[in-house]
């Protein structure tokens, strides 16, 4: 009897040692992923990725909605940093975005479990390629604002790219704060630090509406979601501060930095796997 009960304490000790390397891991790249997001957006490409090769064992849902979760606390405290920083259009393009980027974010979270998220990725890995190269070559882009467009228009794009935008993060994720950034830069003229700032919040509305999906299923994994979410709280809190603080010059390089690691990534999983 002894015996049993002895290994039975180690078995306990060993699981119980496990999970908390696992809770570790998956803290750390929480809170390089709220840094990434607190800048330039991007921090998926950490996250989730960290979430597979640490738990083989857990479902592509339940990855997502853990995921989301923690995504959704960092943006959150992205865009209050934000917000008392820049002028945010309320009124404007954000709230035809948001509505737009809610809506179809909820529906790509649904489509999820019946359709391969991998099919995305040559077209993704082309796009991603193009705009590097883009961004590399027009060294003053993002540094200023230029000139805006009318409302209307703006609303138009505003609500077709958050239906768009929304379809894909609720749908695979990761990336969807880079691609934000890179719209508000080209199609609406906004510098770095503002297109960084409405990003934000499109980001909290995609991943709310995935979460509430997700979460409605279960398919949360709360022991990893509630310290991963501390921890992206913390990182970007900690990006956002270095983004204000040092600027559009510095958003910018690490905004390529990011697009080349999502380049090397997807390309990976293309050519290689």
């Amino acid at each position: 009897m002894d015996i049993f009960f002895d290994k039975h304490e180690k078995l306990n000790t060993k699981s119980f040692l496990y999970t908390m390397t696992e809770t570790l891991t998956l803290c750390f790249f929480a809170f390089l992923a709220g840094f990434i997001n607190g800048t330039v957006g991007g921090g998926g490409l950490v996250q989730t990725p960290a979430l597979l090769i640490t738990l083989p064992y857990a479902a592509i849902p339940q990855i997502m909605g853990t995921a989301k979760f923690s995504s959704i606390v960092g943006s959150i405290s992205s865009a209050v940093q934000y917000g008392r920083e820049v002028t945010l259009e309320w009124r404007g393009i954000l709230g035809f975005m948001v509505g737009g980027a809610f809506t179809f974010s909820f529906i790509g979270a649904r489509l999820i479990s019946y359709l391969d998220p991998s099919v995305l990725k040559p077209v993704i890995w082309f796009l991603l390629l193009f705009v590097f190269i883009y961004i590399l070559l027009k060294k003053d882009f993002g540094q200023i604002q230029t000139k805006a467009l009318n409302p209307s228009k703006s609303n138009t794009y505003g609500f077709l790219f958050g239906c768009v935008i929304g379809l894909y993060d609720g749908f695979f994720g990761p990336g969807t704060g880079s691609f934000l950034i890179l719209f508000f830069i080209t199609a609406i003229g906004f510098d770095f630090i503002k297109a960084s700032a409405h990003a934000k919040i499109v980001n909290v509305s995609t991943n709310l509406a995935a979460f509430i999906q997700f979460a409605s299923h279960g398919n949360v994994l709360w022991q990893f979601a509630l310290p991963m979410a501390c921890c992206n709280l913390a990182g970007s809190y900690v990006g956002v501060r270095a983004a204000l603080i040092r600027g559009n010059k510095f958003v910018r390089v690490l905004f390529l930095c990011i697009i080349a690691l999502m380049i090397i990534r997807y390309g990976y999983d293309i050519f290689f796997k």
